[in-house]
Parts: structure tokens; C-alpha cells; sequence
């Protein structure tokens, strides 16, 4: 290996597109301008050079290699990105038992034979399935083309690699631990398939000598809803507590925080409503990384992630009654707002297709295309007055579970009212409504209320036909 090529030895634009891919956020407009041209002709370019001896690293230093080494680091992603999704779907399918991967030593081979350290190619290998994972559950735990939701889901991707995936290839893959998350959003926005997303989607180290990972990603992310447990019982929840503890300890018992893998996360799910003791304690494990368990002076190491969300509000969170600010300056190296269910049918109608063919499917598996005319005919008269869904997208599951039991969804008038002239009420406040959808949103109000035209039309001061137009346009905003 003593020759040195001082040059690219591919067209340099084409190896640009190839370096930003390799690293670029898959749910950021730049991948979809740079992915489909790179699909078509990566694996030939590069087997092109491969064939004349030039596909390996060390035959390149400084600008040119570590142009070359993103190249043949995204080929290679490329070439397996597929069997890495089928390797997803075995282990969802197996659980906690890690599952072989048959294809690693032919990938481990090619990256070595491309210059990759031996090393550094295990941890390569292993950011790789990182990759996939997080795209599957990103991809299938947050549907929706609304463009609120395509922003989130590249901030989810972020929140696990950082906004610039190669400092975090280089510098933070085994340190993810210190970023805590806070997720914010209202009830049933989906912040618990947000957090499992994360929580699925931390770096695992692969073994080389058993041929699969260390651990099962299944067993990585533990969730605990804090609002469901007494004062009392909180603290053993979180931390454990030792036999004899306290009354009715009648034998030891393991907290989330020592169940949690080291490459896991958890999620404490209402943390809003934890009291500052907790706080005081949960502080500890985010500053120290080390808890007790209650009735014992051992102090345990915790590695995992900490995910936390709430349906406060930051303003509520941090007043008077709310978070210590130490706590909340420690839980929020990142905060993401998951957004409601109307702000994302506001911005695409076509979402709510999309959200009931998912439930649908989950609910029903092979016969959800016998299902759907059924489910879709239950929610038209929903859909025909623009309704809020303030119970957001578990109100929809509930909706269409309701719908396949008796074959309509009736929501408490007085709720859907009331949400809706509170969207209003904000909207009113930002200024942000023309005359006609003013006057649209509130006939709507009134026709929830009342469900007859002729009443809305009387205390409005307009005739039905004219009420009619307006609900219609009101529909169609």
C-alpha cells in the first residue's frame, strides 16, 4: 500500500451529494433532493472504482480521504440497508432474545477491506443498525404528512444523533446518557410513541464473537406514568426500596432506574406532577448518576437515558407550584412539542386518512381493508364539522374502536365546544382569522352545540343557507 492518490478518483460532485447523504437528517428536505439520484448510482460508481483498486481508504489522507471515507461509509450503509430492517422486524418478533446477525461478517469484511480500522468498523456497523432502528420507529410510531409533523419527526432524529450525525459518529455515540429530552404536548398527543422512538434508538455495541448485539433493543426503553402511583409509593417505583423498608415491604423490590439497560432509556411519563422530594432525588440521578433504593444508604449507577414529558405548559411547569429550576434546567437539554391532532388536520385534512389506516390496521391486522369504508363513514359527520378531537389522536383510536362496536362515535357535545372555542379564543388572540372563518368557526361552536341549523342561524342573525355556506367553508379551511 505505498502509493498515495492525491485526488478524487469519482466525479466530485457526485462524491459531495454521496458525503452530505451519508449523514444528512432522512426527514429534512436535503435528503429528499439528494436520496433518489444517489439510489441509482452509488453501488455502480463505487464498484466502478473498486474494480480498479481505488475504493479504500488508505490510499488517501487529508481533505480527499475524509470525503472518500463518507462515500464508501454511505455505499455501504446503502448496499444493506435492508437486510439491517429485516434484522428489525426478526428482533420485534423475538423480544429480548438478541437475534444472529448473519450478514455481519460479510459487512464487517467489506468495511476493513475499504480502510476502515477494525474498531472503528464494529462501531461503524453499530451506528448503522442505530440508523435503521431510529427510522423505523420514527417512521412507524409517528405517522403523518402534515408539515407540523414532518418537522417533528426530524427533530426526534436529531434528539438521538445530535443535528450533525458526524460529530456524534465521532464524539457522542457513547454518551447520549447525559442528554436528557422533555417532551411537551397535550393528552393523547402521542408523546409515548415519541419517547419510544428514542428510547429504541440508543446506540448498542455489537459483538463480534456471538455474531449479534449485546442486548435486544425491545428490553431498552422502560415507561412509568407517574400520576397513577400514591406520594407514597413513587420513590419504590423509581428507585426500589429493600425488604423491610417500610410497612409492607415484605420483600426487596427493583425500580425502573435498575431495570433500565445500559443502552436504554426511560420514560416518566407526567413528570409535572412529581413533588419536589422526587424532584430532589430524580435531580440526583440526571446530576450524579446514582440513586438508593428507599431504606438502604448502597448507592446504585444509572446508564441509561431520561425521557420525560409532560401536558403542562413551560410557563405552568416553572411557576410558582411547578419545577424546581435546577430539575428543569437538568431534564431539558432537549424539549420537543409533540403537536395536537388539529394542528395537524388544520395543515393537512388528508392526515386523518392516513392516522385511521394505521389504527385500523394495528387494530384489525388483514381485515382493516374490510373495515376502513365502515370506520370512514362513522367519522364523515366529524369531518363535516371540522371537529377539534381534544382528546387528540388516543380520542381517534377510541373514536374508531367505538365505530367498529356500534358503528358511530358521539364526542360530548359540551368538549368539542368547549375546544373549539378555545382554538378560537387563541386564534382571536393572534390576530391570525379573516372575517369569513371567523364567522365560520363560530357557527360550528353553535352547531356543536345544538346540532340544528335553524337555532344557529337565529342567534347569528343569518339565514340557513347562509349558515350552511359558512360551515361548509368553515369544513374546508
Amino acid at each position: 500500500m505505498g502509493r498515495r492518490v492525491a485526488s478524487l478518483p469519482l466525479d466530485p460532485d457526485f462524491c459531495q451529494r454521496a458525503a452530505r447523504a451519508a449523514f444528512v437528517n432522512p426527514f429534512g428536505d436535503e435528503f429528499l433532493e439528494l436520496y433518489p439520484a444517489l439510489e441509482a448510482e452509488c453501488t455502480s460508481r463505487v464498484d466502478e472504482i473498486a474494480a480498479e483498486g481505488l475504493a479504500d481508504l488508505r490510499l488517501y489522507s487529508g481533505t480527499v480521504r475524509e470525503t472518500m471515507r463518507l462515500v464508501l461509509l454511505y455505499d455501504a450503509y446503502d448496499r444493506y440497508r435492508s437486510a439491517f430492517d429485516e434484522i428489525i422486524v426478526e428482533q420485534i418478533a423475538r423480544g429480548d432474545i438478541p437475534v444472529p446477525v448473519p450478514f455481519a461478517k460479510e459487512l464487517l469484511a467489506l468495511l476493513r477491506q475499504r480502510g476502515v480500522e477494525d474498531e472503528e468498523a464494529v462501531r461503524v456497523f453499530a451506528i448503522f443498525f442505530q440508523i435503521r432502528r431510529a427510522h423505523y420507529f420514527i417512521v412507524e410510531g409517528l405517522v403523518g404528512t402534515s408539515p407540523c409533523m414532518r418537522e417533528f419527526r426530524r427533530h426526534l432524529w436529531e434528539n438521538v444523533f445530535t443535528h450533525d450525525i458526524r460529530c456524534y459518529e465521532r464524539c457522542l455515540w457513547n454518551r447520549m446518557e447525559d442528554f436528557s429530552t422533555l417532551l411537551l404536548g397535550e393528552t393523547g398527543t402521542g408523546k409515548g410513541a415519541a419517547a419510544a422512538a428514542v428510547g429504541r434508538s440508543g446506540f448498542i455495541p455489537f459483538d463480534e464473537k456471538k455474531q449479534q448485539f449485546a442486548e435486544s433493543f425491545t428490553r431498552g426503553f422502560l415507561s412509568i406514568n407517574l400520576s397513577q402511583f400514591p406520594e407514597s409509593l413513587i420513590e419504590s417505583e423509581l428507585f426500589g426500596h429493600r425488604k423491610g423498608a417500610f410497612t409492607g415491604a415484605v420483600e426487596a423490590h427493583q425500580g425502573v432506574f435498575a431495570r433500565c439497560s445500559p443502552y436504554g432509556a426511560i420514560f416518566l411519563d407526567e413528570v409535572g406532577e412529581v413533588s419536589t422530594p422526587v424532584q430532589i432525588k430524580l435531580l440526583r440521578v440526571l446530576q450524579e448518576r446514582i440513586f438508593s433504593p428507599v431504606g438502604s444508604h448502597e448507592t446504585v449507577r444509572f446508564r441509561g437515558r431520561v425521557i420525560a414529558a409532560t401536558n403542562r405548559s413551560l410557563e405552568d411547569l416553572r411557576g410558582r407550584n411547578g419545577f424546581r429550576e435546577d430539575f428543569y434546567y437538568r431534564l431539558c437539554s432537549d424539549i420537543l412539542t409533540v403537536p395536537p391532532l388539529r394542528q395537524r388536520l388544520r395543515e393537512d385534512s388528508g392526515e386523518l386518512k392516513a392516522l385511521v389506516e394505521v389504527i385500523v390496521t394495528r387494530i384489525a391486522g388483514s381485515g382493516a381493508a374490510e373495515l376502513l369504508p365502515l370506520v370512514h363513514s362513522g367519522l364523515q359527520e366529524l369531518s363535516r364539522i371540522d371537529y377539534g378531537w381534544p382528546g387528540n389522536v388516543r380520542e381517534l383510536e377510541q373514536a374508531i374502536r367505538q365505530i367498529l362496536v356500534k358503528r358511530s362515535y358521539a364526542p360530548a357535545s359540551s368538549a368539542a365546544a368547549g375546544d373549539r372555542a378555545a382554538q378560537l379564543a387563541a386564534a382571536i388572540s393572534e390576530g391570525s382569522l379573516d372575517a369569513d372563518t371567523l364567522l365560520g368557526q363560530y357557527c360550528a361552536i353553535l352547531y356543536e352545540r345544538s346540532r340544528n341549523l335553524e337555532e344557529v342561524a337565529r342567534r347569528t342573525n343569518l339565514d340557513r343557507r347562509t349558515v350552511k355556506r359558512y360551515l361548509g367553508l368553515h369544513r374546508g379551511s
